[in-house]
């Protein structure tokens, strides 16, 4: 009786919310429901892992997936199928010319659900656009349309963890897209360059580069790593997850270990023990979390979607994130009796190292039977945290405010990139007075792609739009947020507490 108390208490604070949306409401009242279930088939001893008495021992965050999956957390839709064949639960036709596309893509958006109720992922959208760009349209027509489709996009899908991608080949579309964003400065979508040196030409890249000063974004994608992992077909969704496109993830759960090594007597114990069992006891919950997704939830039979082939259930992985590998490297050392600390030493890069190679032989190991889509396996994740996160640095980064020069810190993720191929990524604040050629950002690209970097982001250190983790936010609308006012975009909420206890904004800048 007292858990139910509890729930009506806070089914009543979020009717009585006036910091939230209509929207927003029913999407946590929706979740409050969910969070009622319990009808997964959970491992004994998980729930002292995943929702101990003391918060600050929590071992496995499951991020607010629920105790009953109505549908993979995020979904990867074949927009150029859908193009080619309509669809017929939308009652739409193929696109005939390059309005009816920007139309229909509109319309399906309101219809691929997600964790967060709206897409992850809206296309390669230079892609899709460009072959509808004949030459009875002119630039000026184009933009316009483009500014009122991203403006529509802004505006109705309230969630910045949306993403589209362009690259690696310079495209008519691509331009425009890049233009037009540039002058919106919005955070929805968000947007990655598939970038490839081979195939980019210079100064396609700098365009990208130039717009990120702008309006932070696009980041890079490291074209060449992706292919060589996921094949041809990937897309980069939500913050920067490489995903197979008519695919998606069922799920991701997440480590925290920096409270995982609390639990562990000394290195050789975390390593050895500690750490092996919470990696099973994370794997066994998702294995229960996918197995009703895909047996009992109905989603791959009844939703338009499948039913379509716009996605296949075959296609789906599962992400098994982590966080903290920087606090837990600390903490081990001081257990040790060591002054070394991570980021700057590199007898604490080397435990790094170990901590990754047992996660990553540990998931090689684990056989999952509906992940066919990448040999039975789930996919690593580095997860960028989330907005109650004290103490918790994203992935494998460098705690804000401990970050070294830009040489040695790229030298440093060198090391742990290539774990990651459902994501991993960093971020870099740029000083514009400084560097004013966005062929200094370039050139920092292909560097870092030369030595087995995954993913990095730019943004001007004082420009309106930042990146929080690897979403994308307002500084105006943070600042709306704080004094009260109900703002758009969820993800506003969530940029409040990161910049808050995560220190989001304080990020070294490149100056």
């Amino acid at each position: 009786m007292e858990e139910v108390e509890k729930t009506r208490k806070d089914i009543l604070g979020i009717i009585e919310d006036r910091s939230l949306t209509h929207e927003q409401k029913v999407a946590n009242l929706s979740a409050a429901a969910v969070s009622m279930m319990d009808v997964l088939d959970v491992p004994e001893g998980l729930q002292e892992l995943l929702r101990p008495a003391d918060e600050g021992d929590q071992c496995i965050c499951d991020l607010f997936e629920g105790n009953a999956p109505v549908r993979p957390r995020y979904i990867i839709p074949d927009y150029a199928k859908f193009f080619r064949q309509g669809s017929s639960f939308l009652r739409l036709d193929p696109p005939k010319d390059f309005f009816e596309a920007l139309n229909d893509l509109l319309i399906i958006y309101r219809h691929v659900p997600s964790v967060t109720n709206y897409p992850v992922y809206v296309g390669q959208l230079d892609e899709l656009l460009d072959p509808f760009l004949t030459d009875d349209i002119d630039d000026a027509t184009a933009e316009k349309f483009l500014r009122m489709f991203f403006l529509n996009v802004d505006r109705t899908v309230l969630d910045s963890f949306s993403h589209a991608n362009i690259g690696p080949r310079d495209t008519r579309a691509g331009r425009l897209i890049l233009k037009v964003e540039g002058e919106l400065k919005d955070a929805v979508p968000n947007l990655t360059m598939k970038y490839d040196p081979d195939v980019t030409p210079d100064d396609f890249a700098a365009l990208c580069a130039a717009t990120a000063l702008k309006a932070a974004k696009p980041s890079f994608a490291n074209d060449k790593m992706f292919r060589s992992e996921l094949g041809d077909n990937y897309v980069i969704a939500s913050c920067y997850n490489g995903l197979l496109l008519g695919g998606g993830s069922y799920t991701l759960c997440r480590l925290i270990l920096g409270n995982i090594a609390k639990r562990a007597k000394d290195t050789d114990d975390f390593l050895k023990n500690v750490l092996p069992y919470v990696c099973d006891m994370q794997a066994r919950y998702m294995d229960a979390r996918i197995r009703f997704e895909v047996e009992e939830s109905g989603f791959f039979e009844s939703n338009f979607l499948a039913k379509e082939g716009l996605i296949y259930r075959d296609r789906f992985t599962a992400m098994f994130g982590l966080v903290g590998l920087a606090e837990a490297v600390n903490l081990l050392m001081e257990k040790e009796g060591k002054p070394y600390r991570y980021g700057r030493d590199p007898e604490a890069t080397e435990l790094g190292v170990k901590i990754m190679d047992v996660i990553d032989q540990f998931n090689k190991n684990h056989v999952n039977p509906y992940c066919e889509a990448t040999d039975g396996h789930f996919l690593l994740h580095a997860q960028v945290g989330i907005a109650t996160d004290i103490n918790r640095t994203p992935g494998t980064r460098i705690p804000i405010g401990q970050e070294p020069d830009l040489a040695d810190h790229l030298r440093f993720l060198s090391h742990f990139h290539h774990y990651f191929p459902s994501g991993t990524g960093d971020i870099f604040p740029v000083d514009v007075t400084v560097h004013r050629n966005p062929e200094y950002i370039v050139d920092i690209v292909k560097g870092a792609f030369r030595e087995n970097l995954r993913y990095l982001s730019f943004y001007e250190s004082t420009g309106d739009v930042f990146r929080v983790t690897g979403y994308l936010a307002k500084r105006s609308e943070i600042q709306k947020y704080e004094k009260g006012e109900a703002v758009m975009h969820d993800t506003t909420q969530l940029a409040a507490g990161a910049s808050e206890l995560g220190h989001a904004q304080e990020r070294r800048i490149l100056g």
